[in-house]
Protein backbone atom coordinates (compact mmCIF):
# COMPACT_ATOMS: atom_id res chain seq x y z
CA UNK A 1 0.00 0.00 0.00
CA UNK A 2 1.54 3.35 -1.23
CA UNK A 3 1.03 6.75 0.71
CA UNK A 4 -1.82 8.19 -1.04
CA UNK A 5 -3.39 4.92 -0.55
CA UNK A 6 -2.38 4.63 3.18
CA UNK A 7 -3.48 8.63 3.86
CA UNK A 8 -6.74 7.50 2.02
CA UNK A 9 -7.77 4.91 4.32
CA UNK A 10 -7.03 6.76 7.46
CA UNK A 11 -9.00 9.62 6.75
CA UNK A 12 -11.52 7.33 5.80
CA UNK A 13 -11.49 6.11 9.05
CA UNK A 14 -11.00 9.45 10.78
CA UNK A 15 -14.10 10.83 9.19
CA UNK A 16 -16.00 8.12 10.29
CA UNK A 17 -15.14 8.19 13.75
CA UNK A 18 -15.32 12.29 13.83
CA UNK A 19 -19.15 11.51 12.66
CA UNK A 20 -19.91 9.11 15.03
CA UNK A 21 -18.79 10.64 17.88
CA UNK A 22 -19.90 14.45 17.07
CA UNK A 23 -23.32 13.79 15.50
CA UNK A 24 -24.78 10.66 16.58
CA UNK A 25 -23.77 9.71 20.01
CA UNK A 26 -23.81 10.90 23.46
CA UNK A 27 -19.93 11.86 25.28
CA UNK A 28 -20.98 10.96 29.00
CA UNK A 29 -17.46 10.14 30.14
CA UNK A 30 -16.69 12.95 32.61
CA UNK A 31 -13.03 13.44 31.96
CA UNK A 32 -13.69 14.57 28.21
CA UNK A 33 -14.89 17.51 26.46
CA UNK A 34 -14.77 18.67 22.51
CA UNK A 35 -12.82 21.97 22.20
CA UNK A 36 -14.59 24.98 20.14
CA UNK A 37 -13.39 24.86 16.26
CA UNK A 38 -11.00 28.24 17.69
CA UNK A 39 -9.92 26.46 20.33
CA UNK A 40 -8.78 23.63 17.96
CA UNK A 41 -7.17 25.92 14.88
CA UNK A 42 -4.96 27.12 17.23
CA UNK A 43 -3.89 24.23 18.29
CA UNK A 44 -2.78 23.65 14.94
CA UNK A 45 -1.33 27.05 14.18
CA UNK A 46 2.25 27.57 13.56
CA UNK A 47 3.16 27.32 17.33
CA UNK A 48 2.80 23.84 17.44
CA UNK A 49 5.89 21.89 17.21
CA UNK A 50 8.32 25.18 18.04
CA UNK A 51 10.13 25.73 21.55
CA UNK A 52 9.76 28.38 24.25
CA UNK A 53 12.20 27.17 27.33
CA UNK A 54 12.58 29.96 29.59
CA UNK A 55 13.29 29.80 33.57
CA UNK A 56 14.16 32.44 35.93
CA UNK A 57 17.53 33.29 36.27
CA UNK A 58 19.21 35.61 38.94
CA UNK A 59 15.53 37.74 39.05
CA UNK A 60 15.26 37.40 35.37
CA UNK A 61 13.07 35.56 32.80
CA UNK A 62 15.80 33.86 30.36
CA UNK A 63 14.63 32.20 27.30
CA UNK A 64 16.77 30.14 25.12
CA UNK A 65 15.62 30.00 21.70
CA UNK A 66 14.59 33.04 19.22
CA UNK A 67 11.51 33.96 17.37
CA UNK A 68 9.53 33.20 20.50
CA UNK A 69 8.21 37.03 21.42
CA UNK A 70 4.83 35.84 20.28
CA UNK A 71 4.67 32.61 21.87
CA UNK A 72 6.20 34.75 25.19
CA UNK A 73 3.07 37.16 25.29
CA UNK A 74 0.93 34.29 24.58
CA UNK A 75 1.64 32.46 27.89
CA UNK A 76 1.63 35.58 30.00
CA UNK A 77 -2.31 36.68 28.41
CA UNK A 78 -2.59 32.86 29.13
CA UNK A 79 -1.68 33.23 32.74
CA UNK A 80 -3.38 36.72 33.29
CA UNK A 81 -6.99 34.96 32.38
CA UNK A 82 -6.15 32.34 34.94
CA UNK A 83 -5.17 34.47 37.20
CA UNK A 84 -8.33 35.84 36.92
CA UNK A 85 -10.49 32.67 36.68
CA UNK A 86 -8.74 31.13 40.02
CA UNK A 87 -8.41 34.82 41.67
CA UNK A 88 -4.78 34.13 42.25
CA UNK A 89 -1.61 35.29 42.08
CA UNK A 90 0.34 32.66 41.23
CA UNK A 91 -0.40 30.28 37.99
CA UNK A 92 2.27 28.01 35.85
CA UNK A 93 1.36 26.57 32.83
CA UNK A 94 4.18 24.80 31.22
CA UNK A 95 3.10 21.01 32.57
CA UNK A 96 1.47 19.37 29.78
CA UNK A 97 -0.67 16.90 31.60
CA UNK A 98 -2.76 16.44 35.27
CA UNK A 99 -0.34 13.81 36.11
CA UNK A 100 2.37 15.92 35.10
CA UNK A 101 1.45 18.62 36.88
CA UNK A 102 0.82 16.07 40.20
CA UNK A 103 4.02 15.18 39.67
CA UNK A 104 5.39 18.55 39.47
CA UNK A 105 3.97 19.67 42.83
CA UNK A 106 5.23 16.53 44.56
CA UNK A 107 8.70 16.99 43.54
CA UNK A 108 8.63 20.47 44.42
CA UNK A 109 6.72 19.33 48.57
CA UNK A 110 9.94 17.20 48.72
CA UNK A 111 12.56 19.90 47.61
CA UNK A 112 10.89 21.90 49.90
CA UNK A 113 10.95 19.70 52.76
CA UNK A 114 14.20 19.28 52.47
CA UNK A 115 15.68 23.08 52.10
CA UNK A 116 17.13 23.01 55.95
CA UNK A 117 19.06 19.67 55.64
CA UNK A 118 22.53 19.89 56.85
CA UNK A 119 25.47 19.08 54.71
CA UNK A 120 25.97 15.57 53.70
CA UNK A 121 22.47 14.48 55.39
CA UNK A 122 20.78 12.34 53.11
CA UNK A 123 17.78 12.99 50.63
CA UNK A 124 14.10 12.60 52.52
CA UNK A 125 11.27 11.58 51.29
CA UNK A 126 7.95 12.79 52.30
CA UNK A 127 7.58 10.95 55.61
CA UNK A 128 3.50 10.54 55.52
CA UNK A 129 0.81 12.16 53.06
CA UNK A 130 -2.66 11.63 53.24
CA UNK A 131 -5.35 11.47 50.15
CA UNK A 132 -8.30 9.73 48.82
CA UNK A 133 -8.28 6.18 48.61
CA UNK A 134 -8.34 4.61 44.93
CA UNK A 135 -11.30 2.53 45.66
CA UNK A 136 -13.32 5.43 47.36
CA UNK A 137 -12.74 7.67 44.29
CA UNK A 138 -8.75 8.99 44.32
CA UNK A 139 -7.39 9.50 41.23
CA UNK A 140 -4.49 6.83 39.65
CA UNK A 141 -1.70 9.69 40.29
CA UNK A 142 -2.07 10.63 43.72
CA UNK A 143 -1.40 7.04 44.36
CA UNK A 144 1.47 5.24 45.30
CA UNK A 145 1.15 3.12 42.20
CA UNK A 146 1.16 6.81 40.20
CA UNK A 147 3.08 10.06 40.12
CA UNK A 148 3.40 10.24 43.92
CA UNK A 149 5.36 6.81 43.09
CA UNK A 150 9.10 8.28 44.35
CA UNK A 151 8.25 10.56 46.52
CA UNK A 152 6.71 8.92 49.49
CA UNK A 153 9.03 7.19 52.32
CA UNK A 154 8.12 3.99 53.20
CA UNK A 155 7.45 2.52 57.21
CA UNK A 156 9.83 -0.50 59.06
CA UNK A 157 7.73 -3.18 57.08
CA UNK A 158 8.15 -1.58 53.99
CA UNK A 159 4.76 -0.28 53.28
CA UNK A 160 4.03 3.61 51.77
CA UNK A 161 3.33 6.31 54.58
CA UNK A 162 0.06 7.06 53.62
CA UNK A 163 -3.20 7.64 55.30
CA UNK A 164 -6.73 7.96 53.70
CA UNK A 165 -9.55 10.11 54.12
CA UNK A 166 -11.85 8.29 56.32
CA UNK A 167 -15.52 8.45 54.49
CA UNK A 168 -18.93 7.66 56.32
CA UNK A 169 -21.03 4.68 56.78
CA UNK A 170 -23.93 6.23 55.39
CA UNK A 171 -22.55 8.00 52.09
CA UNK A 172 -19.11 6.47 51.24
CA UNK A 173 -18.35 9.22 48.97
CA UNK A 174 -18.12 11.43 51.54
CA UNK A 175 -15.42 12.15 53.85
CA UNK A 176 -15.89 11.83 57.75
CA UNK A 177 -14.92 14.68 59.28
CA UNK A 178 -15.39 13.51 62.97
CA UNK A 179 -12.61 10.62 62.06
CA UNK A 180 -10.74 12.87 60.55
CA UNK A 181 -10.74 15.71 62.99
CA UNK A 182 -9.21 12.85 65.10
CA UNK A 183 -6.88 11.36 62.94
CA UNK A 184 -5.28 14.04 61.36
CA UNK A 185 -3.11 15.14 64.81
CA UNK A 186 -2.09 11.27 64.87
CA UNK A 187 -0.87 10.96 61.56
CA UNK A 188 0.69 14.03 61.27
CA UNK A 189 0.59 14.47 57.24
CA UNK A 190 3.30 16.53 55.30
CA UNK A 191 0.75 16.80 52.62
CA UNK A 192 -2.30 16.16 52.32
CA UNK A 193 -4.29 15.69 48.60
CA UNK A 194 -8.40 16.40 47.61
CA UNK A 195 -9.44 15.72 44.77
CA UNK A 196 -10.77 12.75 42.99
CA UNK A 197 -11.62 10.81 39.63
CA UNK A 198 -14.84 9.39 41.03
CA UNK A 199 -15.95 13.00 42.24
CA UNK A 200 -19.38 13.84 43.63
CA UNK A 201 -19.31 15.99 46.97
CA UNK A 202 -17.41 19.02 48.23
CA UNK A 203 -13.67 17.99 49.71
CA UNK A 204 -13.24 19.02 53.75
CA UNK A 205 -10.42 21.90 52.99
CA UNK A 206 -11.39 24.59 54.96
CA UNK A 207 -12.37 21.99 57.84
CA UNK A 208 -8.27 20.36 57.54
CA UNK A 209 -6.74 24.17 57.65
CA UNK A 210 -9.00 25.12 60.66
CA UNK A 211 -7.02 22.06 62.35
CA UNK A 212 -3.70 22.05 60.55
CA UNK A 213 -3.02 26.29 60.58
CA UNK A 214 -1.40 26.14 64.22
CA UNK A 215 1.07 23.59 63.63
CA UNK A 216 5.00 24.16 63.88
CA UNK A 217 4.73 21.91 60.86
CA UNK A 218 2.10 22.56 58.90
CA UNK A 219 1.30 20.39 55.92
CA UNK A 220 1.22 21.45 52.68
CA UNK A 221 -2.93 21.28 51.12
CA UNK A 222 -2.95 20.38 47.41
CA UNK A 223 -6.15 20.19 45.77
CA UNK A 224 -6.23 17.63 42.36
CA UNK A 225 -9.32 19.69 40.32
CA UNK A 226 -8.94 17.76 37.35
CA UNK A 227 -12.49 16.74 36.97
CA UNK A 228 -13.60 20.02 38.52
CA UNK A 229 -11.64 22.47 37.15
CA UNK A 230 -14.33 24.53 35.07
CA UNK A 231 -16.22 24.44 37.87
CA UNK A 232 -13.72 26.36 40.11
CA UNK A 233 -16.19 29.05 42.04
CA UNK A 234 -19.87 27.19 41.40
CA UNK A 235 -18.29 23.87 43.06
CA UNK A 236 -15.77 24.52 45.42
CA UNK A 237 -13.17 27.47 45.84
CA UNK A 238 -10.04 26.02 47.40
CA UNK A 239 -7.43 28.33 47.46
CA UNK A 240 -10.04 30.62 49.52
CA UNK A 241 -10.67 27.80 51.62
CA UNK A 242 -6.72 27.40 52.54
CA UNK A 243 -5.36 24.98 49.90
CA UNK A 244 -1.91 26.20 49.29
CA UNK A 245 -1.59 24.32 45.24
CA UNK A 246 -4.47 23.36 43.34
CA UNK A 247 -3.38 21.44 39.89
CA UNK A 248 -5.85 20.31 37.37
CA UNK A 249 -5.89 19.00 33.27
CA UNK A 250 -7.66 21.48 31.37
CA UNK A 251 -9.60 19.49 29.13
CA UNK A 252 -12.57 18.03 31.31
CA UNK A 253 -14.80 20.35 32.42
CA UNK A 254 -12.74 23.54 31.22
CA UNK A 255 -12.75 24.47 27.48
CA UNK A 256 -9.34 23.90 27.31
CA UNK A 257 -6.61 21.75 24.77
CA UNK A 258 -4.66 18.84 26.72
CA UNK A 259 -2.23 19.70 28.99
CA UNK A 260 -2.42 21.37 32.74
CA UNK A 261 -2.15 24.29 34.87
CA UNK A 262 -0.85 24.65 38.67
CA UNK A 263 -2.10 28.04 40.57
CA UNK A 264 -1.60 29.36 44.23
CA UNK A 265 -2.13 31.98 46.42
CA UNK A 266 0.93 31.58 48.38
CA UNK A 267 2.47 35.54 48.55
CA UNK A 268 5.72 36.40 48.30
CA UNK A 269 6.37 36.59 52.48
CA UNK A 270 4.69 33.24 52.33
CA UNK A 271 6.74 30.57 54.74
CA UNK A 272 5.91 28.47 51.24
CA UNK A 273 6.98 31.33 49.54
CA UNK A 274 10.18 28.37 48.53
CA UNK A 275 7.63 26.12 47.59
CA UNK A 276 6.17 28.12 44.57
CA UNK A 277 9.78 28.81 43.49
CA UNK A 278 10.11 24.78 43.81
CA UNK A 279 7.39 24.12 41.59
CA UNK A 280 8.54 26.70 38.91
CA UNK A 281 11.99 24.84 38.52
CA UNK A 282 10.62 21.51 38.93
CA UNK A 283 8.51 22.43 35.62
CA UNK A 284 11.53 23.33 34.06
CA UNK A 285 14.14 22.10 33.52
CA UNK A 286 12.71 19.27 35.93
CA UNK A 287 9.52 17.92 33.72
CA UNK A 288 9.52 19.23 30.46
CA UNK A 289 11.43 21.24 27.50
CA UNK A 290 8.81 21.54 24.99
CA UNK A 291 5.55 22.56 26.67
CA UNK A 292 3.31 22.34 23.36
CA UNK A 293 2.85 25.55 22.28
CA UNK A 294 -0.35 25.14 20.26
CA UNK A 295 -2.12 23.56 22.55
CA UNK A 296 -1.18 26.57 25.24
CA UNK A 297 -1.90 28.97 22.25
CA UNK A 298 -5.31 26.98 22.27
CA UNK A 299 -5.74 26.95 26.00
CA UNK A 300 -5.54 31.10 26.14
CA UNK A 301 -8.71 30.91 23.63
CA UNK A 302 -10.46 28.61 25.75
CA UNK A 303 -9.61 31.04 28.94
CA UNK A 304 -11.22 33.72 26.83
CA UNK A 305 -14.36 31.63 26.23
CA UNK A 306 -14.33 30.51 30.12
CA UNK A 307 -14.01 33.65 31.65
CA UNK A 308 -16.87 34.73 29.18
CA UNK A 309 -19.21 32.31 29.93
CA UNK A 310 -18.03 31.10 33.58
CA UNK A 311 -21.09 31.81 35.38
CA UNK A 312 -23.36 30.34 32.93
CA UNK A 313 -22.13 27.54 32.38
CA UNK A 314 -21.05 26.33 35.65
CA UNK A 315 -24.70 26.91 36.97
CA UNK A 316 -26.40 24.85 33.69
CA UNK A 317 -23.81 21.83 34.30
CA UNK A 318 -24.36 21.01 37.94
CA UNK A 319 -28.04 21.66 37.32
CA UNK A 320 -27.90 19.08 34.39
CA UNK A 321 -26.21 16.70 36.41
CA UNK A 322 -28.75 17.12 39.01
CA UNK A 323 -31.64 16.97 36.92
CA UNK A 324 -29.89 13.48 34.99
CA UNK A 325 -29.20 11.72 38.28
CA UNK A 326 -32.75 12.37 38.89
CA UNK A 327 -33.92 11.32 35.50
CA UNK A 328 -32.15 7.87 35.81
CA UNK A 329 -33.60 7.43 39.37
CA UNK A 330 -37.40 7.91 38.27
CA UNK A 331 -36.11 5.49 34.97
CA UNK A 332 -35.24 3.15 37.22
CA UNK A 333 -31.69 3.12 37.62
CA UNK A 334 -29.39 2.75 40.57
CA UNK A 335 -28.03 6.28 41.25
CA UNK A 336 -25.47 6.32 43.74
CA UNK A 337 -25.04 9.52 46.66
CA UNK A 338 -27.41 10.82 48.64
CA UNK A 339 -31.14 11.35 47.24
CA UNK A 340 -31.19 14.42 48.74
CA UNK A 341 -28.53 15.59 46.79
CA UNK A 342 -27.23 13.16 44.11
CA UNK A 343 -24.06 14.81 43.14
CA UNK A 344 -22.29 18.64 43.86
CA UNK A 345 -20.88 18.43 40.44
CA UNK A 346 -20.68 17.13 36.47
CA UNK A 347 -20.56 13.61 37.37
CA UNK A 348 -23.53 10.95 38.19
CA UNK A 349 -22.69 7.40 39.68
CA UNK A 350 -24.89 4.54 38.39
CA UNK A 351 -24.65 0.89 39.99
CA UNK A 352 -25.89 -1.85 37.34
CA UNK A 353 -24.68 -4.84 39.10
CA UNK A 354 -28.17 -6.00 39.26
CA UNK A 355 -28.17 -5.98 35.33
CA UNK A 356 -24.37 -7.19 34.66
CA UNK A 357 -21.14 -6.57 34.39
CA UNK A 358 -19.86 -3.29 34.53
CA UNK A 359 -17.48 -3.05 31.88
CA UNK A 360 -20.25 -5.58 29.41
CA UNK A 361 -22.82 -2.94 29.68
CA UNK A 362 -20.48 0.10 29.15
CA UNK A 363 -20.07 -1.98 25.87
CA UNK A 364 -23.29 -2.49 25.38
CA UNK A 365 -23.98 1.64 25.75
CA UNK A 366 -21.40 2.30 23.61
CA UNK A 367 -23.16 -0.15 20.61
CA UNK A 368 -25.96 2.18 20.80
CA UNK A 369 -24.24 5.20 20.72
CA UNK A 370 -23.82 5.85 24.85
CA UNK A 371 -20.37 6.59 25.75
CA UNK A 372 -19.65 6.11 29.44
CA UNK A 373 -17.33 4.26 31.30
CA UNK A 374 -17.26 1.39 33.87
CA UNK A 375 -16.17 2.18 37.17
CA UNK A 376 -15.46 0.52 40.53
CA UNK A 377 -17.33 1.57 43.55
CA UNK A 378 -16.49 2.35 46.95
CA UNK A 379 -17.53 -1.29 48.55
CA UNK A 380 -16.65 -3.57 44.71
CA UNK A 381 -13.42 -5.49 45.38
CA UNK A 382 -11.38 -3.78 42.85
CA UNK A 383 -11.85 -2.34 39.01
CA UNK A 384 -11.71 -6.24 37.64
CA UNK A 385 -15.05 -6.34 39.37
CA UNK A 386 -16.48 -2.84 38.69
CA UNK A 387 -19.96 -2.29 39.46
CA UNK A 388 -20.87 1.26 38.86
CA UNK A 389 -20.56 3.65 35.65
CA UNK A 390 -19.09 6.73 35.80
CA UNK A 391 -21.11 9.51 33.58
CA UNK A 392 -21.08 13.24 32.82
CA UNK A 393 -23.09 15.86 31.65
CA UNK A 394 -20.04 18.40 30.50
CA UNK A 395 -20.00 17.82 26.80
CA UNK A 396 -23.58 17.76 26.18
CA UNK A 397 -23.85 20.64 28.26
CA UNK A 398 -21.67 22.56 25.96
CA UNK A 399 -23.71 21.30 23.05
CA UNK A 400 -26.77 22.92 24.32
CA UNK A 401 -28.61 20.74 26.30
CA UNK A 402 -30.51 21.62 29.43
CA UNK A 403 -32.15 20.08 32.22
CA UNK A 404 -35.33 18.76 30.37
CA UNK A 405 -33.38 17.47 27.76
CA UNK A 406 -31.70 14.78 29.98
CA UNK A 407 -35.02 13.14 30.85
CA UNK A 408 -35.65 10.84 27.05
CA UNK A 409 -31.53 10.26 27.44
CA UNK A 410 -31.91 8.59 30.78
CA UNK A 411 -35.00 6.69 29.69
CA UNK A 412 -32.80 5.47 26.49
CA UNK A 413 -30.12 4.80 28.91
CA UNK A 414 -32.00 2.81 31.05
CA UNK A 415 -33.55 0.72 28.28
CA UNK A 416 -30.49 -0.42 27.02
CA UNK A 417 -29.24 -1.13 30.70
CA UNK A 418 -32.17 -2.43 32.16
CA UNK A 419 -34.32 -4.50 29.13
CA UNK A 420 -31.12 -4.94 26.79
CA UNK A 421 -33.31 -3.15 24.12
CA UNK A 422 -31.10 -1.80 21.23
CA UNK A 423 -31.83 1.98 21.00
CA UNK A 424 -29.16 2.96 18.39
CA UNK A 425 -31.29 4.70 16.55
CA UNK A 426 -33.38 6.73 18.81
CA UNK A 427 -30.06 7.66 20.56
CA UNK A 428 -28.50 9.32 17.23
CA UNK A 429 -31.77 11.30 16.41
CA UNK A 430 -31.88 12.83 19.88
CA UNK A 431 -28.37 13.22 19.34
CA UNK A 432 -28.77 15.17 15.79
CA UNK A 433 -31.33 17.90 17.94
CA UNK A 434 -27.85 18.86 19.93
CA UNK A 435 -25.18 20.09 17.40
CA UNK A 436 -23.90 23.37 18.21
CA UNK A 437 -21.31 24.46 20.33
CA UNK A 438 -22.45 27.07 23.21
CA UNK A 439 -20.19 29.17 25.44
CA UNK A 440 -18.05 30.45 22.69
CA UNK A 441 -18.18 32.33 19.63
CA UNK A 442 -20.90 31.72 17.82
CA UNK A 443 -20.19 30.03 14.36
CA UNK A 444 -20.98 32.09 12.06
CA UNK A 445 -18.53 34.76 13.48
CA UNK A 446 -16.28 31.62 14.47
CA UNK A 447 -16.08 30.30 10.91
CA UNK A 448 -15.35 33.09 9.47
CA UNK A 449 -12.52 33.82 11.80
CA UNK A 450 -11.68 30.19 11.63
CA UNK A 451 -11.19 30.40 7.64
CA UNK A 452 -8.47 32.91 8.16
CA UNK A 453 -6.58 30.99 10.76
CA UNK A 454 -6.37 27.83 8.21
CA UNK A 455 -5.46 30.42 5.09
CA UNK A 456 -2.83 31.44 7.19
CA UNK A 457 -1.29 27.42 7.96
CA UNK A 458 0.24 27.48 4.68
CA UNK A 459 0.39 30.70 3.15
CA UNK A 460 1.70 31.16 -0.14
CA UNK A 461 0.81 27.95 -1.47
CA UNK A 462 -2.79 26.90 -2.92
CA UNK A 463 -3.65 24.23 0.19
CA UNK A 464 -5.91 26.67 2.12
CA UNK A 465 -7.91 27.73 -1.12
CA UNK A 466 -8.24 23.40 -2.16
CA UNK A 467 -9.02 22.93 1.37
CA UNK A 468 -12.02 25.42 1.86
CA UNK A 469 -12.85 25.15 -2.64
CA UNK A 470 -13.48 21.48 -1.46
CA UNK A 471 -15.01 21.81 1.92
CA UNK A 472 -17.97 24.15 -0.26
CA UNK A 473 -18.25 21.04 -2.50
CA UNK A 474 -19.37 18.85 -0.15
CA UNK A 475 -22.71 21.03 0.26
CA UNK A 476 -23.68 18.61 3.42
CA UNK A 477 -26.21 20.81 6.04
CA UNK A 478 -23.44 20.55 8.64
CA UNK A 479 -21.01 22.40 6.13
CA UNK A 480 -23.09 24.74 4.60
CA UNK A 481 -25.62 25.90 7.11
CA UNK A 482 -23.21 25.93 9.83
CA UNK A 483 -20.17 27.36 7.96
CA UNK A 484 -21.44 29.70 5.51
CA UNK A 485 -18.81 32.72 6.55
CA UNK A 486 -16.25 29.98 6.15
CA UNK A 487 -16.78 30.72 1.86
CA UNK A 488 -17.41 34.41 2.02
CA UNK A 489 -14.10 34.66 3.79
CA UNK A 490 -12.37 33.30 0.90
CA UNK A 491 -14.68 34.47 -1.70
Amino acid sequence: MNLREQARELIEKVIENNRWRQCHCFNLIPSENTPSLLVKLMEISDPSGRYAEHRTMKGSEVYFYQGIDFIRDVEEATREQMRLYFDCPRVELRAISGQMANEVVFKAVTSFLNRGRAAGEPWRRIRSVMNNELTHGGHFSSQPMGALFNFVAFDKHGKECISNFPVRKDNLYKVDTELLGNLLPEVKPELIIFGKSMFLYREPVSFVREITKDWEHKPVLMYDMAHVLGLYGAFQEPLAEGADVITGSTHKTYFGSQRAVIASAIGEDSPMAQLWTDIENRVFPGSTSNHHLGTLLGLLMSAYEMNAYKKEYQEQVCRNAKAFAKACKEAGLEVEGDPAEYTQTHQVLIRVSKHGSAKQLSRRLEENNIVCNYQALPDDEGFLVSSGLRTGVQEMTRFGMKEADFKPLAHLFAECVIHNKKVKSEVSALRQKFDTMHYCLPAEEAAELAARVFDSILPNSDYAKRFVDNLSKLNTPAVVSRNPALFRARS
